[in-house]
């Protein structure tokens, strides 16, 4: 019996997912009654927005020409660029690719870029395009464009359905002829990969992995070898998706290790497994995770500090992406720094608090890290506006700033020069596809792609364009830091770093906007701005009005006077004493950015 280890390659809402069932249903691994949409999207959050966020392997038994019986290893990998490392590792655990085209958009951005992994990596990649079903389908001109790309024969791309299942026998097949086999190990020892993991609350970490040399089975005494934690091996075995135990997972078989560890930061996408007894040299590429964007999380009401707490703890067993340290606000009160991969992964963990433990949470505006450097040569990574030092101290500042490729049709690419520029990005290559797309390659201030780029990318191309992006190098940055007054009380939770050359337009920015959501309250609400050292937009809330009077009706005119001055006297001490309560939803709609 042979193995075949592979993986998908493919652009959001390319259809890996939906291919993927129909390989489950020939393969017949799922069960006809069984049987729904995206089986390897076991989230709801995935299945709601139809993307994959939690890599998942599968295996498959697939019987070729009616004798050769074959297991097939599929790992089914994130499309999205914030899980780029991620996808990383998975390819490291495979020895092919299928690289997924839609015949009705062609080759995007990200796709490139994973493309260059799996090349780097030795990989065989099998061209396949889908939705060849759907009426507007490309076939001939996106199969030129693979041609050009990979430098392979027309003959070699594949044509699938994943609605139908059309072309998926055929590609089975060809999966068995052209991956090869997992390659016999130089040396006699035991090392297995670590590319996922899931959290049970019964059985702690279960780590997903492929065995590289020797074997685990049931009861053994294994070691990660980053993480420097040994455990027992509870139980071994296969997903068919399901968990499926088995006496032993071997040389080259991708598999699921039930391991008990029940604390967060043990377990670590790309680690090595080995024995205990017997340690093996680390497997190479690993790394740990570097935050790329930061936001304070804080619970709306104090009361629910430790729920919070507890909430992370359990989200970063099975994410170790995620990194936090406590933290508190005269304002806002005790809460976390969090650090996540990107503005997507940010907004999956902050949904799945809601929906999993039932949290009423409060995000401040995302932040990057800045590298301050001061007069007497101590370097400091800020990575809170709050933290940031105030105008007119002598330090410098430098920032990331990431290198990335767009492509877009022809039709928009005046469109999205001019977003460039409004977003202090360079545009330093072109290429000109054969269907008229254009190739930019461009390089920008990590901070102004945090300010909503890609969707703004995207509205300005209809949807057209797709980006893809790599932190590059840091630079000098000239910033500022943009402080939000309510009341005359600084709120920590809008501070924001931006560049000196936004500041007057974002400080009227954000006073109107804030104008427009806070409620109005029971005393005049001053709402100001405040960068450069001085305060540069403000705005009055008028408060809200009570008829005291409606009451009386008749009398002399002096009794309504002194219920009116009566009322002056409360808004004038409320003025002084009030503190303004700003509601969660106010804090939601001031992070999205117009």
């Amino acid at each position: 019996m042979e193995i075949r280890n592979f993986s998908i390659i493919a652009h959001i809402d390319h259809g890996k997912s939906t291919l993927a069932d129909r390989m489950l249903e020939a393969t017949k691994t799922v069960e006809a009654r069984k049987m729904k949409e995206q089986v390897l999207d076991s989230m709801e959050l995935e299945r709601e927005r139809g993307i994959t966020i939690k890599m998942q392997p599968v295996t498959m038994r697939y019987i070729k020409d009616g004798n050769q019986e074959y297991i097939l290893n599929l790992i089914d990998t994130p499309g999205h660029i914030d899980f780029s490392y991620e996808v990383s590792r998975a390819l490291r655990a495979v020895e092919g690719v299928l690289l997924l085209v839609d015949s009705t958009q062609g080759i995007q951005a990200q796709t490139l870029t994973t493309l260059e992994m799996a090349k780097s990596l030795g990989l065989v990649i099998i061209p396949v395009l889908t939705k060849i079903d759907v009426p507007h389908a490309r076939i001939d001109d996106i199969s030129k464009e693979l041609v050009e790309l990979l430098g392979c024969d027309a003959s070699d791309i594949l044509q699938v359905s994943g609605k139908t299942g059309e072309g998926v026998e055929v590609l089975l097949a060809e999966i068995c002829t052209r991956i090869p086999p997992p390659k016999q190990p130089e040396k006699d020892a035991t090392q297995g990969l670590v590319f996922d993991f899931q959290y049970s609350n019964h059985r702690g970490v279960i780590i997903y992995q492929r065995v590289f040399s020797g074997s685990v089975k049931k009861g053994d005494e294994l070691l990660f070898i980053a993480g420097k934690r040994s455990f027992n091996a509870l139980e071994v075995g296969i997903l068919a998706p399901e968990e499926r135990p088995v006496e032993a997972l071997g040389e080259g078989e991708i598999g699921y290790i039930v391991t008990g560890i029940k604390e967060p930061g043990v377990a670590n996408v790309g680690d090595t497994i080995t024995l205990a007894k017997k340690p093996s040299q680390p497997l190479g590429g690993y790394q740990e995770a570097k935050p790329v964007v930061w936001a304070s999380i804080f619970p709306e009401s104090q009361d629910d500090f430790t729920l919070l707490k507890q909430a992370l703890d359990r989200l970063r067993l099975s994410d170790s992406s995620l990194s936090y340290e406590e933290e508190s606000s005269g304002v806002l009160g005790r809460g976390f720094r969090c650090g996540f991969l990107g503005m997507l992964h940010l907004e999956i963990i902050s949904e799945r608090l809601r929906r999993e433990f039932d949290i009423e949470i409060i995000i401040t505006s995302p932040s990057i890290s800045y590298e301050v450097t001061y007069p007497d040569g101590r370097v400091d990574l800020i990575y809170a506006a709050s933290r940031f030092p105030d105008y007119g101290t002598n330090v410098s500042v430098r920032e990331p700033w990431i290198l990335g490729q767009i492509i877009v049709p022809a039709d928009y690419v005046g469109n999205v020069m001019t977003l460039l520029f409004d977003h202090e990005a360079n545009a330093i290559d072109t290429e000109v596809f054969g269907d008229g797309r254009t190739l930019l390659t461009v390089e920008m201030p990590l901070r102004e792609l945090m300010r909503g780029f890609f969707d703004k990318l995207k509205n300005t191309s209809s949807g057209y364009a797709s980006l893809s992006y790599e932190i590059a190098e840091m630079r000098p940055a000239e910033v500022a830091r943009l402080d939000v007054f309510v009341a005359e009380e600084l709120v920590p939770a809008f501070s924001r770093v931006i560049g000196i050359r936004r500041i007057e337009t974002d400080a009227r920015a954000i006073v109107s906007k804030l104008y427009e959501t806070l409620p109005r309250q029971q005393f005049v609400t001053k709402i100001q701005s405040k960068a450069l050292g001085r305060f540069i937009a403000s705005k009055t809330l008028s408060a809200l009005r009570k008829d005291v009077t409606a009451k009386l009706y008749g009398g002399d005119i002096t009794r309504k006077m002194k219920l009116r001055e009566k009322q002056k006297k409360g808004k004038k001490k409320a003025l002084e004493r009030g503190r303004v309560h700003i509601p969660q939803e106010v804090f939601m709609k001031m992070i999205k950015d117009d």
